[in-house]
């Protein structure tokens, strides 16, 4: 697992809920300074310096669900707001999206090329709020000095964790089905024809070395693909094309977008149900996450009634149809904790935290880690 996967989770995540959000502000007729006002208020959240500072950190990646937490609470650090089924439908097509992305990543390295996709598309956003863009650009500048150094087997290894947060995963979308890159069952039917990345041989031929590093012995087999290089005229260009529109907006012509979960998902009690065994590491996780959030300083509007919510369905018949029809284990439960050291906040942590461990570790009392952990959660309320 690579300790430097979770930036480039979060932006390719974000996003691709900001591509989710600007289309559905666009086709609820929402008013542009409204609209811009929450683009803005959620893209300076997400690029928080406190925020990314903790986000750049080395660190294994978070659990689904506790990312999940941290998506929601982005999504709602402005005027706009969304009931639990929008909100599972919006993180549903932000995953699936973004994995489809790196399983065509032709070379693990070109996750980094989306990432700056998505990078370029957020400073678009906000190319007009200067005070936004500086921040956006720090972002850019942080994700070329950690990730241009890296050498291929790293980038290997950082797909693979991506991979692997992934692999669960498979719900579908009504775009992906339409275009045929996704089956019936919610996994993606990927190419196995075109250009190579550049520098790799076409497969088809394995040599085998000596210890001394001669080549001593040549085996032919037939490849599954119809395969070129990506020297040869003209494949250079389809293989640059194909990366290039990894990580752009699918949104940008309007088109309906439902979500379904697969019989495989819904059936599998082993992928979707939340084990109640106590999780050793949970504890160190809520902690992290916990600092992580900490970063994420959401201000309340200053007119409550300017508030408005946006619907991810087309009806409000369908988005309560799919709260009701959606699988209990399923929904996540967001815990809001007010950050103030006072006797309700501890007792509430105290319990939280009861949850998560069998029992306290013995270097410190249940009271100092609980005020420890509220400290550095100040500012998530």
């Amino acid at each position: 697992m690579s300790s430097k996967t979770l930036p480039l989770l979060f932006i390719n995540l974000g996003g691709e809920m900001l591509y989710i959000l600007d289309q559905r502000l666009r086709a609820q007729n929402i008013p542009c300074d409204k609209a811009k006002k929450v683009m803005n208020d959620i893209i300076t959240t997400m690029f928080n310096k406190k925020f990314l500072d903790e986000l750049f950190k080395p660190q294994e990646l978070y659990s689904k669900k506790a990312l999940r937490t941290v998506f929601d609470r982005l999504a709602h650090a402005s005027i706009m707001r969304l009931n639990q089924a929008s909100m599972d439908k919006l993180y549903d097509l932000m995953t699936m999206a973004f994995k489809y992305q790196v399983l065509l990543c032709p070379r693990p390295k070109d996750i980094l090329l989306v990432s700056f996709n998505h990078m370029d598309a957020i400073r678009d956003f906000v190319r007009d709020t200067p005070s936004i863009l500086s921040q956006v650009d720090e972002t850019y500048r942080q994700l070329i000095e950690m990730y241009t150094p890296l050498s291929g087997g790293e980038f290997q290894l950082i797909r693979q964790t991506l991979l692997i947060f992934f692999q669960d995963m498979h719900i579908r979308v009504s775009i992906f089905l339409k275009d045929k890159v996704q089956n019936s069952n919610g996994r993606f039917v990927l190419p196995t024809s075109g250009p190579v990345p550049f520098g790799t041989q076409i497969p088809g031929l394995i040599r085998m070395f000596s210890c001394s590093g001669d080549e001593v012995k040549r085996v032919q087999f037939r490849s599954a693909g119809n395969y070129s290089s990506a020297l040869r005229e003209g494949s250079f260009e389809m293989y640059g094309e194909r990366v290039i529109k990894l990580g752009t907006n699918m949104y940008s012509v309007s088109r309906p977008v439902e979500t379904h979960m697969s019989g495989a998902s819904k059936n599998s009690a082993q992928h979707t149900k939340v084990s109640t065994a106590p999780n050793p590491l949970a504890k160190e996780e809520l902690n992290l996450l916990a600092r992580l959030m900490g970063g994420l300083e959401v201000r309340k509007p200053a007119n409550p009634d300017s508030r408005f919510r946006v619907n991810l369905f087309a009806t409000d018949e369908e988005e309560e149809e799919a709260l009701i029809s959606r699988p209990d284990e399923l929904s996540y439960e967001v815990i809001n904790i007010q950050a103030t050291k006072d006797q309700q906040a501890n007792a509430e942590l105290a319990r939280i935290m009861g949850e998560f461990t069998e029992q306290e570790e013995p270097s410190a009392s249940p009271s100092s880690k609980g005020d420890d952990l509220l400290a550095m959660m100040d500012g998530l309320c």
